[in-house]
């Protein structure tokens, strides 16, 4: 048996699992997303999301906690929670470090940094550096890809990003992050900690005003928009009496 569903093998064991790690307030909570969904099962992807900001991971008890609030089966959540790779299946430590290691990041530094922290931190790929949910803890993994290569090498804190970065950079934030620091991302908010940037995902916002604070783009990312302008480009027009390609007939 899998690990993954090691703890759904019979009803006896599913029913053993204690959920009072859930509060009436985290309970509520979870009402408040259900009702976004004209389905309930629709929430399951942010109810995970709730239960990472509880916890620090999905865990057997959150799996149950999904189940009973959405009317699923476990093995039903399960197969959600173990598909993603966002959701975690053991504790992550304050900071989600994530590197990332596709192709144009890995080219221009990427594997060299991901060498670089996991050689300092002392982990590999999902591990974590510390005791995980404590202060300056870190969880580091590699990440496909955080679709920014215009800005690569790029790495995310707790899914908040750092551009254009070096070995040498990269190594200078992890150690702040390990002394209790956090340094201001390139762009977007302040840096919270892992549980509550699960928390705005399953899409509380304690305090909008400060999450949506600093810009989210970049001088690369807009060149090419500014050069256009600057140049007079623009796309051509499509002909109102523009012949369109039939519709498939439906088999």
């Amino acid at each position: 048996m899998t690990e993954q569903f090691e703890f759904t093998t019979t009803e006896e064991q599913t029913d053993a699992v204690d959920t009072s790690v859930f509060g009436e307030d985290t309970r509520a909570e979870a009402k408040q997303i259900i009702a976004r969904y004209p389905e309930s099962r629709s929430a399951l992807l942010p109810m995970l999301h709730l239960v990472q900001s509880v916890q620090g991971h999905v865990s057997p008890a959150g799996m149950k906690f999904c189940a009973e609030e959405l009317a699923l089966s476990v093995a039903e959540v399960s197969a959600v929670a173990t598909f993603y790779t966002m959701y975690k299946r053991t504790p992550c430590g304050q900071h989600l470090v994530s590197v990332c290691t596709n192709t144009m990041c890995a080219a221009l530094g990427g594997d060299a940094i991901y060498k670089t922290l996991g050689e300092h931190l002392g982990v590999g790929h999902e591990d974590t550096a510390g005791e995980p949910g404590t202060e300056g803890s870190i969880t580091l993994e590699h990440a496909e890809c955080l679709a920014a290569c215009d800005l690569a090498p790029v790495l995310q804190v707790n899914y908040e990003y750092y551009d254009n970065q070096t070995p040498e950079q990269a190594l200078e934030l992890v150690k702040a992050l390990q002394r209790g620091e956090k340094p201001k991302p390139t762009r977007g908010p302040e840096l919270s900690d892992f549980r509550g940037a699960e928390r705005q995902l399953a899409g509380f916002f304690d305090d909008l005003d400060e999450t949506v604070t600093g810009s989210s783009q970049a001088i690369e990312t807009n060149r090419g928009a500014a050069l256009a302008q600057e140049r007079g480009w623009i796309a051509p027009s499509m002909p109102d009496d523009a012949e369109l390609p039939p519709v498939p007939e439906k088999k």
